[in-house]
């Protein structure tokens, strides 16, 4: 079957990223059976502070590849209900008039209190679009914060987007937090203070240690369609330089690890809590009777005994 063709099962696409987001049966049998089809989709990684327009600036990009001909997937992150355990801000309600377009599949996903704000289950439903047709995929975070980093474990680019009248606050992030900025987007450029705010962010970007590709910074409105283009130009010339230098399959490396490690991480701690040792270790801990470290190193050896039975 076709990228395209699959592309247009959408129920059938849905109900796999469901299946894999609630760690349904037969979760892992969708991925192992999908995983040679992943490669062919560019994913953008959307984050910024609240209230920057990043939903308004992924519909607005959205719009243009789609008019290019391409197929495009948004995941949005959502942040969670800590009654219902579902995402509760509904990006898909906010890209209504977008949702129904057949070149298009958007999915909100809550964070189920990643710290990242990133669901665990966003990079298999990435995979998911990714080998389903998808040309290109944005996912869109909650936020910005120094765990907002973990992006970069799933994104080819990076797309910083900030707004003017952040004043402090742009001086306050942390260098972390811009060094994961491929390209930078000063969204809402009607405002006043827009320019100081580029002005600001390009300052900011000369002080953080040299590397090859200098991140751009591109003055958009999401509202009124306005240097949109040049933001696209942007990102591809990054995806470019990327290509150029060896640098994306670098990329796609290092978060192939660390998809190896959060699966690893994910089935390990299942099987410690499953000791029978797991609640007697706590309470003991809680009585001061035994350190954390004492504790993890008695459930690491039930673990390496059962590997060895």
């Amino acid at each position: 079957m076709d990228r395209g063709k699959r592309w247009r099962e959408r129920r059938r696409i849905a109900k796999m990223i469901t299946a894999v987001e609630n760690a349904l049966p037969g979760h892992e049998q969708i991925l192992q059976e999908i995983y040679k089809k992943t490669g062919n989709a560019y994913v953008i990684g959307i984050t910024g502070p609240p209230g920057a327009g990043k939903s308004s600036l992924t519909d607005a990009l959205a719009r243009g590849y789609i008019e290019k001909g391409l197929r495009v997937g948004v995941i949005a992150i959502d942040p969670t209900s800590p009654f219902s355990g579902g995402s509760i801000l509904g990006d898909r309600i906010r890209m209504n008039e977008l949702s129904t377009h057949p070149q298009m599949f958007i999915r909100s996903m809550g964070t189920r209190g990643q710290l990242g704000g990133l669901s665990a289950a966003t990079h298999s439903a990435v995979m998911i679009l990714d080998a389903c047709g998808a040309d290109v995929l944005f996912i869109e975070t909650v936020g910005v914060g120094q765990s907002e980093i973990e992006i970069v474990k799933l994104a080819d680019t990076v797309l910083m987007v900030m707004v003017p009248g952040l004043g402090d606050d742009i001086q306050a992030m942390k260098a972390g937090i811009m060094e994961i900025g491929d390209v930078f987007a000063v969204n809402k450029k009607d405002l006043p203070g827009a320019d100081k705010t580029k002005i600001e962010l390009e300052a900011m970007l000369s002080f953080l240690p040299p590397r090859e590709w200098r991140p751009p910074v591109c003055m958009v409105s999401a509202m009124y369609k306005e240097g949109l283009e040049e933001l696209e130009v942007a990102i591809s010339e990054h995806r470019k330089f990327q290509a150029d230098h060896g640098r994306l399959e670098q990329r796609r490396m290092r978060n192939a690890q660390e998809a190896l490690l959060a699966i690893l991480r994910d089935k390990m701690v299942l099987r410690v809590k499953s000791d029978d040792r797991y609640e007697e270790l706590l309470q003991r801990m809680m009585e001061k009777t035994i350190d954390p470290y004492e504790a993890a190193r008695q459930l690491m050896e039930g673990l390496d005994s059962c590997s060895e039975d």
